[in-house]
């Protein structure tokens, strides 16, 4: 097995990583749209070295949606909570992994690489909360201003992992998955086939979130000019936001909150004409299976964790504050950013990408 040179930025020495047929510990528990980011990640390495065995750390709330990432070979599932993290990081040492890859980049994922025993882990150089002083690899970051896809790919670049082209984000649509979905939009009166809209109104920062009102009115809009149906999904913890909207709108629309199981996700928003959606998870799904996004940015920046690729459209509100990064709106009004946002705008944005030609998928 011959070796693949890596060489660190900061150390002119190279250092061999025998990866040809290794393996290779991914620590990336959390959050949903991260793990997304990540896939091109785990496409760039399966892509340099096929015969590499990869296995994921992920939360368990997020590990079916890793179980249908394309290159993961194993799934690491573990629970909330700093000490569970570092008691898997002597379970991990176990399995004698060849390269760790953090890239959580917290001080709790940079021991469980460490605990794990791995002779080369590898992370960013600014890593939060000392997270770097654990890695033998720190990947130096030239700019806050770039998107989590393409600061991931430098720890792939900085292993020897090639990106040529587009960053790949690859899902394995399941038959199962793709059944589901056909059933239960089925059981709601909607063919899998037919042109609808796909609506997320929730996220986990209530700075993130668009007025209920104002998807309200959407909603209305695009029933009036027979732009729909419309499909509201969510999870369970997302039924008092569906619900609410409910409560505000004249018009049916479909709902699914609650009852699409993440790992069908994917399969889901890939039959999707459209989504409109806050800044959240189920919006990077949505990217990475190819289906426009019209995406409601409010404190959050973009440039960093925008929807990835092209054919979408970022839609914000002209404030010198943002992005603030803030879970809490100091601003007079507040959140301007977002409620300078009219439902006519985005009902025009939802317009035009419903009218462009259809991308691949």
């Amino acid at each position: 097995m011959q070796p693949v040179q890596a060489v660190i930025p900061t150390d002119p020495r190279p250092i061999s990583f025998p990866l040809d047929h290794g393996r290779i510990l991914l620590i990336k528990p959390s959050s949903l749209g991260d793990i997304v980011h990540t896939l091109p990640v785990v496409s760039a390495i399966k892509t340099q070295w096929p015969g590499v065995h990869l296995t994921w750390v992920v939360k368990r709330q997020w590990a079916e949606l890793v179980r249908r990432v394309v290159g993961v070979d194993r799934v690491w599932p573990i629970n909330d909570g700093a000490v569970n993290w570092l008691k898997q990081g002597w379970a991990l040492r176990r399995e004698r992994f060849d390269v760790a890859i953090d890239l959580q980049g917290l001080f709790r994922s940079g021991v469980m690489a460490w605990l794990s025993g791995v002779p080369f882990r590898i992370g960013f150089a600014n890593g939060r909360e000392g997270s770097s002083w654990f890695y033998t690899t720190p990947v130096p970051v030239p700019t806050l201003e770039m998107h989590a896809v393409d600061r991931y790919l430098l720890v792939a670049e900085a292993m020897g992992a090639r990106v040529p082209g587009a960053p790949q984000f690859r899902f394995n649509l399941r038959d199962e998955d793709r059944t589901f979905v056909r059933n239960i939009l089925f059981e709601k009166g909607l063919s899998i086939d037919q042109p609808w809209v796909v609506m997320n109104v929730s996220a986990r920062w209530t700075t993130k979130r668009w007025p209920l009102s104002f998807f309200a009115k959407v909603l209305d809009r695009l029933h009036e000019e027979g732009r729909g149906p419309v499909v509201v999904i969510g999870s369970a913890e997302d039924r008092c936001d569906v619900d609410a909207l409910r409560a505000v709108t004249t018009t049916s629309f479909i709902d699914l909150a609650g009852t699409v199981p993440l790992g069908c996700l994917p399969a889901l928003l890939s039959k999707a004409g459209v989504m409109i959606t806050n800044d959240s998870g189920p919006m990077h799904i949505a990217a990475a299976v190819g289906v426009p996004v019209v995406a409601l940015f409010g404190p959050t920046s973009a440039v960093r964790t925008g929807p990835y690729g092209t054919g979408h459209r970022v839609l914000t509100g002209s404030v010198p504050c943002r992005p603030c990064f803030s879970r809490v709106c100091r601003h007079v009004p507040e959140l301007e950013c977002l409620h300078s946002l009219t439902p006519d705008n985005v009902a025009e944005v939802v317009r035009d990408l419903l009218a462009a030609p259809a991308s691949s998928s």
